[in-house]
């Protein structure tokens, strides 16, 4: 593996040619039973509030979202009195480049333990990383304060470089921790298992690896890990069958939504349907059948920033679909999964990047726009 890894930059296989009618038959298969037209969902816009370059949001069980912004402010926001309130105890967050405040998750027990997760860019020894924290959040406060922190995960090693952090956080059903570690722009880590870059882990709720891991007995970080060679995952959630699903952005060409098997190896940077930007070609999964190639990938690309399932009941043609938020596409782009192949369905055309999404309790869908002054927006039935 480490003689292939040498010679990543010297592959002289050209297939950017196959590679883009490969990708158009994937995402366009005339085979399917399926019609775009036929499943396209009616929709109306309506702008709710602006934030400072918002990367995620948690919905409460009362209708108020926690929302973070990247420069490393949470806020308690109520959309029917647009009341927004600044969370006070949140570390200090490495903000430039994609650093700074990530995700933030609810415990499936918040309502009693009141545990909160949020992820961010640290600064340390040998440059940067991202790190997990839970801490405690009692919003009958009136001054709302995190509490009682502790740090449960990092990215090892730090590298130098403000990139691919991905760092977004999920709760399985059966209470399991879920973190998608980007490579850092860095290549190698991801098929290094001394690295937890790269990599799908599957942690408990402390933080500690989850018993059943499939590569238990390779070192102390290779137990975290349940799948490899991912590139930058930025967004991961579980249908309605309980599968595991993550979204990530391929390098020049090449974006991928990949159903997440324990132990499987997705390849990077052996190979993608993208290019090094550079230019130097990179071998398509054709090429490679050891590895997972992905159930759908995109050139091209859509730069997807989050991926969650519709189970609403206001947008049926959505229901049981992967949405997934797109910044370069400036989308929504919609996914019928069951399919076989999977395919692309629907693409909303929002006029602006997209950072992330989350289904409101009415099955209305919240859309955060990305970058300064982005709009908060609520999606509702045409």
């Amino acid at each position: 593996m480490q003689r292939n890894l040498v010679n990543i930059f010297g592959f002289s296989l050209v297939l950017s040619s196959l590679l883009l009618s490969a990708c158009n038959a994937q995402s366009k298969d005339s085979s399917s039973p399926v019609k775009v037209s036929d499943i396209k969902q009616g929709y109306q816009i309506v702008q709710i509030a602006t934030f400072d370059e918002p990367w995620a949001m948690a919905r409460l069980a009362d209708g108020r979202l926690l929302i973070t912004e990247k420069k490393g402010q949470v806020k308690l926001f109520n959309p029917l009195t647009k009341q927004s309130i600044d969370i006070s105890g949140i570390p200090k967050v490495a903000y430039g480049g994609q650093g700074g405040l990530g995700d933030i998750v609810l415990h499936p027990k918040f309502e009693k333990n009141k545990l909160v997760y949020l992820s961010y860019a640290e600064a340390g020894k040998g440059g940067y990383g991202a790190v997990v924290i839970r801490g405690e959040l009692d919003l009958l406060d009136p001054h709302p304060k995190l509490k009682n922190i502790s740090r449960i995960w990092e990215q090892v090693p730090k590298v130098s470089g403000q990139g691919h952090y991905s760092h977004r956080i999920l709760f399985g059903q059966d209470g399991k921790l879920w973190i998608s570690s980007g490579e850092r722009q860095k290549f190698e880590p991801a098929q290094d298992m001394q690295s937890n870059l790269g990599k799908i882990l599957r942690l408990n709720d402390d933080g500690t690896a989850a018993e059943g891991n499939p590569f238990t007995h390779q070192g102390e970080i290779a137990k975290q890990v349940w799948s490899l060679g991912h590139r930058n995952p930025l967004g991961i959630a579980f249908d309605a069958q309980g599968k595991l699903w993550d979204v990530e952005m391929g390098p020049r060409g090449g974006d991928e939504l990949n159903i997440v098997i324990r132990g499987e190896n997705y390849g990077y940077p052996l190979v993608s349907n993208g290019d090094h930007y550079n230019g130097l070609p990179i071998p398509d999964h054709d090429t490679r059948p050891e590895f997972k190639a992905p159930e759908i990938s995109w050139t091209p690309v859509i730069s997807p920033s989050s991926l969650i399932f519709y189970q609403g009941q206001l947008f049926p043609q959505w229901s049981n679909k992967a949405l997934i938020g797109g910044l370069s596409s400036k989308s929504i782009v919609v996914v019928d999964t069951t399919q076989n192949p999977v395919v692309e369905v629907q693409r909303l055309d929002m006029k602006h990047r997209i950072r992330d999404l989350e289904v409101a309790h009415d099955g209305s869908l919240w859309v955060f726009e990305d970058g300064k002054d982005a709009h908060l927006l609520k999606l509702l039935p045409k």
